[in-house]
């Protein structure tokens, strides 16, 4: 505390040999307000600030006798220096022989505030104490300073790459701890009132708010929302702001940097317990309010996919025939799965279609490369092109070819992947297509599977298309076709994907659905990519 420009209330470490100026130095000190911790020697010294140090009590500031009998002052202040927890402590250097200026060059080089010629005046010994105190404050707050901002600047970049809005609100409330020292909560509640709640891992896992904390949450941050723009720092009392949310059943005035998105539709919210912000200041606020508007911006993108995902589910949904809507297929057996990504920032253009056709039946799995709207609109339109063209063509080769003509004209940069089969369900005559896709797998029913050797380039490359490949399923045979968000995976390689799928079919169970939930349970968990899936036989 400081009062008529004295620091008061410091605790000061005296290191003299002599007692009686340890004595005269005491009572200066003692006089002007500070608490004194003599010692004689510098090892005493060091086992001082190793108790304190236990006890989390350091001295301010230390003053050492150049002159000690065990080692130097200049000795002492070094090994203060060494140590990560004594470094940031003030030290002052006295002397009562006259000293070379070589002395005060190298306690200056060593890390010294200051040197004192003794016997001092009563004022310059308090000068000198409190200017050492006041600059080590400075410094440390500047060093305080320096690592939030580092800190700021790392949860941003992290909340940035945040893939969905729970990620990003568990990051952020990561960032609020790092940078408050307390425990944190962060709310984004976006335009369908879904709340996203993000808590800081220095919260105790159990007894986590329920749902009905979660609404009185969600209500509280529309009305607090309502109408603002910017950021604004509010504090809620514990009353009317839920408990557990910073300590399991505890409840505590929140402090709340409050923000909206660009629309002003999504407000996203920023917690801590009001006790632990008052410790970090006005600068602490000032952090957290920088960080709310960061952890908005992030959350937009995240926002307008989880729209766009939306959207592009209802088309996917729309026009693709859901299996109890499958036309019926004479002779063959169809089963289809549909499976979109984990992922919320993700949206594939993965199809299918089974179409009855002159020479039997067509069916197709196909992806069009790209996660977005656009790649779930083209696969729409890919699809209605196939069910146009088979109108009176039958043949997958020709029918890929035209799949690839109708993309390259209409969407030059968009490129995809499909697999065509022909099937005549008389005969078991199998003619496919394979354009860049994964090839069929054709399961036996001793327990054996093996892919058609089909294979050609994808579609929008404008490359010539290979005949059909041709061969015949018998009536036991399972003709299994998927998209490559069943297995593919980031780091592993796809030819060691390909063959995990070819070993978990054959030990499948007998039947086109238990094929289907079988591979669905091993390899369709947190997928990053849509899935398709198409399982035949001959019925």
């Amino acid at each position: 505390m400081e009062t008529k420009g004295k620091l008061t209330g410091t605790t000061v470490l005296v290191v003299d040999d002599m007692e009686a100026s340890r004595y005269a130095m005491g009572s200066v000190l003692s006089r002007a307000g500070h608490r004194v911790v003599p010692v004689a020697t510098g090892r005493e010294a060091l086992a001082e600030l190793e108790t304190r140090l236990l006890k989390g009590t350091l001295p301010d500031v230390a003053l050492v006798d150049v002159g000690l009998p065990d080692m130097s002052g200049f000795d002492l202040c070094r090994l203060f220096k060494e140590r990560p927890h004594t470094a940031g402590m003030p030290v002052v250097h006295f002397s009562a022989a006259a000293s070379p200026p070589a002395d005060f060059c190298q306690g200056l080089d060593g890390g010294v505030e200051a040197y004192l010629k003794v016997p001092a005046e009563p004022l310059e010994i308090e000068a000198v104490v409190r200017a050492a105190v006041r600059n080590a404050q400075l410094r440390a707050g500047d060093r305080a300073l320096v690592r939030r901002l580092t800190l700021l600047s790392e949860t941003i970049v992290t909340i940035q790459s945040a893939r969905t809005l729970q990620e990003l609100s568990d990051a952020a409330a990561e960032g609020v701890s790092r940078l408050t020292g307390t425990p944190a909560a962060v709310f984004v509640l976006d335009q369908d009132d879904q709340l996203y709640r993000g808590l800081s891992r220095d919260r105790i896992p159990v007894a986590l708010p329920d749902e009905a904390a979660d609404r009185a949450v969600s209500a509280l941050l529309r009305r607090l929302t309502r109408g603002q723009a910017g950021v604004q720092l509010t504090t809620v009392p514990a009353p009317l702001w839920p408990a557990g949310f910073f300590r399991p059943g505890v409840q505590h005035d929140a402090r709340l940097a409050l923000v909206v998105s660009q629309d002003g539709r999504a407000p996203v919210c920023l917690a801590a317990p009001a006790r632990g912000m008052r410790r970090v200041g006005l600068e602490g606020e000032a952090l957290l309010a920088q960080l709310a508007q960061a952890t908005a911006l992030a959350a937009e993108p995240l926002l307008m996919y989880k729209v766009e995902r939306h959207v592009a589910l209802t088309l996917q949904h729309s026009f693709l025939p859901q299996p109890h809507k499958l036309p019926e297929l004479p002779g063959i057996d169809v089963v289809v799965r549909y499976v979109p990504a984990s992922r919320q920032t993700e949206i594939g253009g993965d199809f299918y279609a089974a179409l009855r056709v002159d020479e039997g039946v067509l069916t197709a799995v196909g992806d069009v490369v790209g996660h977005s709207l656009d790649a779930a609109t083209v696969m729409v339109e890919l699809r209605h092109a196939l069910r146009a063209y088979a109108v009176d063509e039958s043949d997958p080769a020709v029918l890929a070819e035209r799949l690839d003509r109708t993309l390259r004209r209409y969407h030059p940069d968009t490129t995809a992947t499909v697999c065509l089969a022909l099937i005549d369900p008389d005969t078991g005559r199998t003619r496919i297509a394979n354009a860049g896709h994964i090839p069929p797998l054709i399961v036996r029913d001793n327990g054996t599977a093996d892919y058609a050797e089909a294979a050609g380039p994808l579609l929008g490359v404008g490359l010539p298309h290979p005949p059909a490949t041709e061969l015949f399923l018998e009536p036991t045979d399972r003709l299994l076709m998927v998209t490559d968000g069943l297995i593919e995976t980031r780091g592993t390689d796809l030819t060691a994907s390909l063959e995990h799928l070819r070993a978990a079919s054959s030990g499948a169970l007998p039947g086109l659905d238990a094929l289907c939930d079988t591979l669905l349970d091993t390899f369709g968990h947190d997928r990053e990519d849509d899935i398709a899936m198409l399982a035949l036989r001959l019925g």
